[in-house]
């Protein structure tokens, strides 16, 4: 049994915590939201570099075994340095799934909606540069949709308005395929299926971030208790009760066979 760290601007996180809940549930985990600063994604690179480090040192000081850096944007900015800082244990990041987009896609016209700090991040062009040039990716900025989300109104008609245009140019290219390329936007499926319906492929990288994330503790020895279903902490740097709230409502996993605590850090502002 291990204790994991999930740390994300505020709660899309959550999807990434989800998956693991479905796939390792017996384990303990923190999951750690600095709501107080979401979102990360039109934040200057020093910044988010810095506040990640930050936060993932106060996780590692809490004992968890391995980290998830369940923010792309702190990913693309950061988990270099995260990984030479704490080489200690591992640090599983999340980047957006445009390899097997590309891999998937039928016509070769792929979106990828992301935040503007991973689209203009070397980490991300780097791995653009990597794939075949046969295949058309179409960037989009979801400017403003993270913070929707983070008040609880990712289906709210106000989102759906903004979401659609976000979503204009990729449909206009003929994408078959797009690329949920920030962990809050998992939560947007219900409203990105209302608009381009089921036709399209929506690629979320979470279950293969948990299976990475499975491989490396079972490197470490860590042992499972067929079963048993671990403690999960949420922790806030604004509200952690509305952080809790958001998690019953946004995640699928039953949180009840869990034992739950939350608690607000006044040390993160």
């Amino acid at each position: 049994m291990a204790l994991i760290g999930v740390f994300d601007s505020g709660v899309g996180g959550l999807s990434i915590l989800d998956e693991a809940l479905r796939q390792l549930p017996e384990h303990n985990y923190i999951y750690l939201a600095d709501s107080l600063n979401a979102p990360y994604g039109e934040k200057s690179s020093e910044w988010i570099a810095s506040r990640s480090m930050e936060l993932c040192q106060y996780l590692a000081a809490e004992g968890c075994d391995a980290i998830m850096v369940a923010c792309n944007t702190a990913t693309a900015e950061a988990i270099a340095n995260i990984r030479s800082e704490l080489n200690h244990i591992p640090i599983i990041g999340v980047e957006p799934g445009i390899k097997p987009a590309a891999m998937q896609s039928s016509n070769g016209v792929v979106g990828v909606l992301a935040t503007e700090a991973t689209l203009k991040s070397d980490k991300f062009n780097a791995l653009l540069a990597t794939l075949p040039s046969n295949c058309q990716f179409i960037k989009q900025a979801g400017a403003g949709l993270v913070p929707l989300i983070e008040a609880g109104l990712a289906n709210s008609e106000e989102t759906l308005e903004l979401l659609a245009e976000h979503l204009e140019p990729i449909q206009d290219a003929g994408a078959d395929t797009l690329v949920l390329g920030c962990t809050h936007y998992p939560f947007l499926r219900k409203a990105i299926r209302k608009l381009l319906g089921d036709s399209i492929n929506l690629i979320d990288t979470s279950d293969a971030v948990v299976r990475q994330l499975k491989r490396r503790l079972e490197a470490q020895g860590k042992q499972l208790e067929d079963g048993r279903f671990g403690s999960i902490s949420f922790i806030s740097s604004k509200d952690s009760s509305a952080l809790l709230k958001m998690a019953q409502e946004l995640m699928q996993s039953d949180l009840v066979p869990h034992h739950i605590q939350s608690q607000l850090v006044g040390t993160f502002k």
